[in-house]
């Protein structure tokens, strides 16, 4: 049982520890309590810059560095900073603006959605990416930050202007304040390819197609999409198709348009709201787009086609940053070939006619002659010359050279249809190419043809040879006749 003595010793002891408790949480308290805001510090912004890969790295984006093995960074792109002012980020009222302007903020209009909201933008600092796609922006007041990528290559779909502050709260210690913020803005890498399909065609009028592949840009929303083919006066435009590589269906007129500018004998084929819908949802393949044309005057045409992967490329020319992409040049070679009919001696003869063929086969059975200018027959001039205009070289298809043996390699072949007067045709075809010795001024190949019978005479009915015989009968005759008067007269002087 307890004493009155012992109860003020309980409340005593009690005391103390309540005391000693308290006193505890005051000590501990500030240690434990987020630091503040220091205003008087400065911090950093390191941009790292990378190519967007095809698959999401699912690596934060919380301003701490970031593990970026895999990535490939790309040099030489320019980021501008310039500091939001008046918004105070070592107050808490600071904070509030700045959560108010990002519920405004525009990223297809920065600076405008800036302003608009009452606040003005500080001087900029550009700096470009190194080596290893970063760019770092030191000795940077307490503040919010817009950051904007102002220069990139052709090709390279931009990432969105945003706002940074300094400092950030650190996400592994949420006690603590990131002074030093790193961000990876990711940029698409766009490619474009183009091909020439020409190794089938023989003459002027047959199919020339090209192919013309653009990658779509790693992006969830595409702003704009075009590929532009300005054809060379030598092509005649037929028509234009646009599928995507992986199969994906889309529709000409709904996903994507068409329009032929005869003036400057381009196409464009510009793709829909619609159409860039189902881009970005298929942005791991590529649009495919097919122009087609035939030749109509001879040489060697070369072509380019333009692709715009986003909507800044569209008012930018190839060549500037951010423009579109110019693919690499492809050729297609057309030409033509003179040939001398000749006689044995090397003189000039007229009258003959000839068929053009584009194999040996053909050319023995007489089959398939080709149609230039709307003829399968052609005549030479009356100086023995004869120009064949508008055939694809011989060792040149498909955009690259070929070689004899080659299935593309096109040797043709002649075959006299009518002889010149007193001259045999000829026995077999007569092989040629068509090439940039050939398509120069010149005599390119001497066709021969001899006489008649290769100059032998053949007896002629009422020629010498039966002349003679007439003559020996008349003779015979005669002396046959001289013979009998001679018999006669030898009988009666018996007689």
């Amino acid at each position: 049982m307890s004493n009155p003595l012992s109860r003020r010793l309980w409340k005593t002891a009690a005391a103390t520890i309540a005391g000693a408790v308290l006193a505890m949480s005051f000590s501990v308290a500030p240690a434990s309590a987020a630091p503040l805001v220091d205003g008087t510090k400065t911090g950093s912004i390191t941009v790292h810059k990378f190519e967007r890969p095809a698959t999401p790295t699912g690596l934060p984006n919380n301003g701490t560095a970031v593990d970026t093995t895999g990535l490939k960074p790309l040099a030489g792109i320019e980021f501008t900073i310039q500091q939001v002012n008046t918004i105070d980020l070592s107050t808490n009222a600071g904070w509030d603006k700045a959560n108010t302007l990002s519920s405004t903020f525009s990223a297809a209009n920065p600076t405008g959605s800036i302003t608009g909201a009452g606040y003005t933008l500080g001087t900029a600092q550009a700096k470009s990416t190194d080596a290893a796609g970063t760019a770092a922006f030191g000795s940077l007041p307490v503040g919010l930050y817009l950051v904007t990528e102002t220069n990139y290559p052709a090709g390279v779909t931009p990432s969105a202007p945003f706002l940074v502050s300094v400092p950030l709260t650190d996400p592994n210690n949420k006690n603590n304040w990131i002074y030093d913020v790193n961000v990876y803005p990711k940029n698409s890498v766009t490619g474009a390819t183009k091909t020439v399909t020409d190794a089938p065609a023989v003459k002027f009028g047959d199919a020339v197609n090209f192919t013309i592949t653009g990658d779509i840009p790693n992006e969830a929303v595409i702003d704009g999409y075009k590929i532009v083919d300005k054809l060379d006066s030598k092509l005649t435009y037929v028509g234009a198709t646009a599928t995507l590589v992986d199969g994906t269906v889309i529709t000409a007129g709904t996903d994507y348009t068409v329009a032929f500018d005869a003036a400057t004998n381009t196409v464009s084929i510009v793709f829909t709201p619609a159409g860039r819908l189902i881009l970005a949802a298929h942005n791991a393949t590529s649009v495919q787009v097919v122009v087609n044309t035939t030749v109509n005057t001879i040489g060697e045409i070369e072509n380019v086609a333009t692709v715009y992967p986003n909507a800044g490329s569209f008012t930018a020319t190839p060549g500037q940053p951010g423009g579109p992409i110019v693919t690499p040049p492809v050729v297609t070679k057309w030409g033509e070939m003179t040939l001398k009919k000749v006689d044995q001696n090397g003189a000039a003869l007229s009258g003959a006619s000839f068929s053009v063929y584009a194999n040996q086969a053909d050319a023995k059975a007489g089959t398939n002659p080709i149609s230039l200018n709307g003829k399968t027959t052609f005549t030479v001039a009356a100086d023995g010359t004869l120009t064949l205009s508008g055939l694809r070289y011989s060792d040149w298809a498909n955009g690259a050279a070929v070689a004899p043996g080659s299935p593309d390699y096109r040797t043709y072949y002649l075959v006299e249809t009518t002889a010149p007067a007193g001259y045999e045709l000829l026995a077999e075809p007569v092989s040629f190419l068509i090439n940039s010795a050939s398509t120069a001024v010149g005599i390119d190949l001497q066709v021969k043809n001899v006489p008649s019978n290769s100059g032998f005479q053949l007896p002629l009915t009422g020629g010498v040879g039966t002349g003679v015989l007439y003559a020996a009968g008349a003779l015979l005759v005669v002396g046959a006749g001289l013979l009998f008067v001679r018999s006669r007269r030898s009988a009666d002087n018996n007689s």
